[in-house]
């Protein structure tokens, strides 16, 4: 489980998706933190979110490639 623990029966897409959102609250967490240290926290909508989650996933799709799409030359 993230990339840590090994699951007895394999990850399903429910456990990828949770990994996927909590690595996004995790890094969130980390960016309100050094925001919160540096001054004022700015207000959010629900643009923010959206937007940081399009970019989330797209910084996430190079593992993806890696992970599923990748066939190795034997």
């Amino acid at each position: 489980m993230f990339g840590v623990l090994p699951l007895a029966g394999g990850k399903n897409l429910g456990v990828r998706l949770g990994e996927l959102v909590a690595l996004y609250l995790l890094v969130g967490g980390i960016g309100l933190l050094l925001e919160k240290r540096a001054g004022q926290i700015a207000p959010q909508g629900w643009e923010f979110y959206a937007v940081t989650g399009a970019l989330f996933l797209t910084f996430a799709f190079p593992g993806f490639v890696w992970r599923y799409l990748y066939k190795p030359r034997h």
